[in-house]
C-alpha cells in the first residue's frame, strides 16, 4: 500500500540501526531518499515492542544520569559527590559548598535538564510537520519574536543595569529578571499568533514554512535597526543574552517555567501517533480519521511554548533543536514518535548538560553555550549522520 504524500520540500528520512532485519520487515521502516517528482512510499510503522529498544533507552538513560552526576560535581569549583549528597539531604556541610551546589549547580542542572529536552522535542515536532531534515524549533520567527521583546527592553528602554557576569539575567534586580523573561515570552507570543493566523488560511505546510523564515528576517530587522542606534554597553548586553546560558534560573522561577516545559512535553506525546501517521503523507494520515489542520495548529502551538519558554528563561539555546532529532533516530533505529519523543528529551538533556558542563570548566571562564553546541556537538553528530546514512545506503 502507498500513498504519496502532500507536501513539498525535503521528506524526513527515517533512521534504521546496523542491526535492522531487511526492508521488507514490518516491524522497520523502508529508508527512500525521494527524488524530486517522486512519491514518498508508505511505510508500516516500526514495532517498539523489540528487544533492543529497552536496551537503547537504558543507554540514553543511564547517559543522562551520568552528566547529571557531573554537572552537579564538576566546575570551576569541583565538589565531592558525597558533599552533593549531603547537600540533598540537608546534612550538615561546608556554607561554600551548599551554596555552589543547592544555589548554582542543581537549579542549573535542573534547568538545562529540561530545557534541552524541550528543545529537542520541539525540532522533531517541526521536522516532522514541515518534512523537512534542517527544519528546528525556531524556524517559524519564535527565538526572532522573543529576541525582539529583549531588545527592546534592553536597547529600547536602557534601564536594565550595564553590569554583566555570565549569568546575566540572574546578575539583574527582580524588576530585571522578570522583564526579560516577560518581554521574550510576548515576544514569542506574538510571533506565533501572527503564525497561527496564517496556518488558518495557508494549507500547504511547505508555504507556512518559508512565511515563518520571512517573518524571522523580518523582525531580525527591526533588532537590527536597535542595535545600530543603541549605546554599545546596552548592545553588548544584548549580545550576551544571545549566547544563551542556564544559570539565569533559580529556585523561585523554577516552579513558573518546570509546569509549563513538563506539559508541553506530555502534550507532544499525546500526538505521537497522529506524527506517525503524517511521515507517510497528509493524504494518508486524512484517511486514518486525522484532522490535518487541527495536528498543525497543535504541532505549531506546543513547539512555540516549548521553545518560547526556554527562550524566555535561558536565551535562545542554538544547535540541539535540528541536531538531537536525528542523533536521537540513529541511536533508536526507528522513526516512530513514541520512542522518539522520550528519546529525544534523554539526547536533548544530556546534549544541553554536557555542553554546559564544558563551558563551567577552569581557566576557560565561563564559555558560551551556544558556540559550546556546535563547536563540540556537531562533529559528533556529523560522524553519527554519516555512518548512518552510509549503513542505509550499503542496505
Amino acid at each position: 500500500m502507498s500513498s504519496p504524500t502532500t507536501n513539498q520540500g525535503l521528506a524526513l528520512p527515517s533512521s534504521s540501526g546496523p542491526d535492522q532485519p531487511t526492508p521488507n520487515s514490518a516491524s522497520r521502516e523502508t529508508v527512500h531518499m525521494p527524488t524530486a517528482n517522486a512519491a514518498m512510499p508508505v511505510v508500516s510503522t516500526p514495532d517498539l515492542r523489540g528487544p533492543h529498544l529497552p536496551a537503547r533507552f537504558g543507554l540514553l538513560a543511564l547517559i543522562t544520569l551520568g552528566v547529571i552526576v557531573i554537572g552537579v560535581t564538576i566546575g570551576s569549583v569541583s565538589v565531592s559527590l558525597a558533599d552533593v549528597v549531603r547537600v540533598i539531604q540537608r546534612e550538615p556541610v561546608d556554607p561554600v559548598v551548599y551554596t555552589i551546589v543547592h544555589d548554582l549547580r542543581i537549579p542549573r542542572t535542573i534547568t538545562a535538564t529540561l530545557v534541552g529536552g524541550a528543545i529537542g522535542i520541539s525540532g522533531l515536532l517541526m521536522q516532522t510537520l514541515f518534512r523537512n531534515p534542517l527544519a528546528d524549533p525556531y524556524v517559524l520567527g519564535i527565538s526572532a519574536g522573543g529576541s525582539l521583546g529583549v531588545a527592546l527592553v534592553i536597547m529600547g528602554t536602557g534601564a536594565l543595569s550595564t553590569a554583566y557576569g555570565a549569568e546575566f539575567t540572574s546578575s539583574l534586580g527582580l524588576t530585571g529578571q522578570v522583564s526579560i523573561v516577560l518581554a521574550s515570552a510576548i515576544g514569542s507570543g506574538a510571533v506565533m499568533a501572527i503564525v497561527l493566523a496564517i496556518g488558518h488560511i495557508i494549507r500547504s505546510s511547505a508555504v507556512l514554512l518559508l512565511l515563518g523564515v520571512m517573518i524571522g528576517y523580518f523582525v531580525s530587522a527591526f533588532i537590527s535597526v536597535l542595535i545600530a542606534y543603541a549605546e554599545p554597553a546596552l548592545v553588548a548586553q544584548f549580545t550576551r543574552w544571545g549566547f544563551g546560558s542556564y544559570t539565569g534560573v533559580t529556585w523561585e522561577r523554577l516552579p513558573v517555567m518546570v509546569p509549563i516545559l513538563v506539559t508541553g512535553m506530555v502534550l507532544a506525546f499525546a500526538m505521537a501517533k497522529s506524527m506517525n501517521a503524517l511521515l507517510l503523507g497528509e493524504r494518508y494520515a486524512q484517511t486514518m480519521g486525522i484532522d490535518i489542520r487541527r495536528l498543525r495548529w497543535g504541532l505549531i502551538v506546543v513547539t512555540a511554548v516549548l521553545a518560547g519558554t526556554a527562550n524566555a528563561f535561558c536565551g535562545p539555546i542554538s544547535f540541539i533543536g535540528i541536531a538531537v532529532p536525528h542523533l536521537t533516530r540513529g541511536v533508536m533505529g526507528t522513526s516512530d514518535h513514541r520512542a522518539l519523543i522520550p528519546g529525544c528529551v534523554l539526547a536533548g538533556a544530556s546534549m544541553a548538560l554536557l555542553a554546559d558542563v564544558i563551558a563551567q570548566q577552569p581557566g576557560t571562564g565561563v564559555l558560551p553555550i551556544n558556540a559550546v553546541n556546535a563547536a563540540f556537538g556537531a562533529p559528533v553528530v556529523m560522524v553519527i549522520l554519516l555512518r548512518w546514512y552510509r549503513g542505509t545506503e550499503d542496505r
